[in-house]
């Protein structure tokens, strides 16, 4: 089981390096934005604890995929397979339940400590004959695989938004609203083949027009259940919502230039502090979107012949 863990260690150094992230400073920062998430969940609502735990749970139950596991399964003994399952549950646990003793919430920190035990007794099927039905079949890739993929990340979002008008508490609708958006932003984190770029019969700068087009469309699509919800219950501060919605499809725009700008290759870490920087100072928009245009065009320009 050491060497296990020794390789998972390893890997996963390797992925923070192919974004552009030292190991030895992501540690600390990931603690520390960890614990500034959590004090501002735990902050802004009184459900905090509900979906605090929601986190955590669909965290440990990535972990029970049926590949994955049946490999672990052919690879060590039952009992080791079982110790081996419940000790990585436990790591991906464990600042979950030492923030939830320190607000002092110690039903719900032992509930996740046993549903660690519990979660290793099943394996959830991947293989499925059933396809979830998308309205984003015109446009392939980005939103069609997305959509999912995650699509249990819109029923939690549609979840809080309700749950923020039973409460009349606006700020838990408007992180509804932002969590949708940052769903659809990360369908633009992964490169596609050249096919579902090569299919298209238009030059760089109509392709970049086209994939502009289905994002207003489709981000519209998922978030209008929210956007409609919020706006007639909290129609005082409709600006406000339609503000942070104008604002999504340029974040999620810039995502897509950023990807294509420097495609084949994977955003990282660099990518990551660009958007940081824009949202303390806007105004780099100006000379950032422009240069991820241009850069883009001449990408795509090698394939869109």
């Amino acid at each position: 089981m050491k060497k296990y863990f020794t390789l998972q260690f390893k890997m996963f150094n390797r992925q923070l390096a192919e974004w552009g992230i030292e190991p030895i400073l992501a540690y600390p920062l990931g603690l520390f934005i960890f614990i500034l998430l959590s004090l501002q969940l735990f902050n802004k609502t009184q459900y905090a604890d509900d979906i605090y735990i929601g986190i955590a749970l669909s965290q440990i139950i990535k972990s029970n995929e049926e590949v994955r596991n049946n490999f672990l399964k052919l690879t060590y003994s039952t009992i080791d397979y079982l110790k081996l399952r419940i000790i990585e549950n436990w790591f991906i646990s464990m600042p979950f339940v030492i923030f939830l003793v320190y607000q002092e919430n110690y039903s719900f920190a032992i509930l996740l400590f046993v549903f660690c035990v519990l979660s290793v007794l099943f394996v959830l099927k991947s293989k499925s004959n059933f396809r979830l039905p998308t309205p984003f079949y015109k446009y392939p890739f980005e939103y069609t695989i997305g959509f999912r993929t995650n699509f249990i990340l819109y029923i939690f979002a549609y979840f809080l938004t309700i749950m923020s008008i039973v409460v009349s508490n606006f700020n838990l609708g408007i992180f509804s609203l932002i969590v949708t958006i940052m769903g659809c932003a990360t369908y633009f984190t992964n490169s596609e083949t050249k096919f579902y770029i090569w299919i298209y019969s238009l030059n760089p700068k109509e392709f970049l027009y086209t994939k502009t087009k289905m994002i207003v469309l489709y981000t519209t699509i998922l978030c209008l259940p929210i956007l409609i919800s919020l706006c007639i219950f909290f129609y005082n501060k409709i600006d406000i919502i339609l503000g942070i919605q104008c604002l999504g499809y340029l974040f999620i725009y810039i995502t897509m230039l950023a990807k294509y700008s420097i495609y084949p290759e994977k955003l990282n870490i660099r990518f990551g502090i660009v958007i940081a920087l824009t949202i303390w100072l806007p105004p780099i928009l100006i000379l950032i979107i422009p240069y991820l245009y241009i850069e883009s065009t001449k990408k795509l320009k090698e394939i869109l012949q």
